[in-house]
């Protein structure tokens, strides 16, 4: 008897693919991880640059903020996106704007590696449309928490 023939892997047509967007972030991620700690900064501001508005005046009033409230952070770009890494080089919290997914508002993001839980269940993310003084004040909060 020949040796059995693995079975050929059949391909659902139906699965739900990558999407344009989402290639161009893991090209992003890809490039970063190949430049390593080059210009962290340089390539942040880079991006916020290029960003329409309204996503590039609030990524840059989010970068002062930021700066200003954790200076400890590191900016870098994370899959594309202004990040802000601890000493260990792990991303604590990034901005998502508005427009790199077709979306209706920005996301300030946290990652694991951020000090920011609270109990059982607590948000990792928050949608932004504006930065009003009761934002300004939480987002002052969470990072002063997730550093911490």
């Amino acid at each position: 008897m020949g040796a059995k023939k693995p079975a050929k892997k059949s391909i659902d047509k139906g699965a739900k693919r990558f999407t344009a967007d989402e290639r161009a972030a893991m090209r992003d991620r890809a490039r970063e991880m190949k430049r390593g700690k080059a210009d962290g900064e340089g390539d942040l501001l880079a991006k916020v640059a290029a960003m329409p508005e309204p996503d590039r005046a609030l990524a840059t009033r989010l970068h002062a903020l930021i700066r200003a409230t954790a200076p400890e952070l590191s900016p870098k770009t994370w899959y594309g996106m202004p990040a802000y890494a601890n000493r260990d080089d792990k991303v604590v919290c990034f901005f998502q704007d508005a427009s790199k997914f077709k979306s209706r508002y920005a996301t300030l993001g946290f990652s694991d590696s951020a000090n920011i839980d609270d109990g059982a269940m607590w948000p990792t993310s928050f949608a932004l449309k504006r930065l009003g003084p009761a934002e300004v004040a939480r987002i002052v909060a969470l990072l002063k928490k997730a550093v911490g």
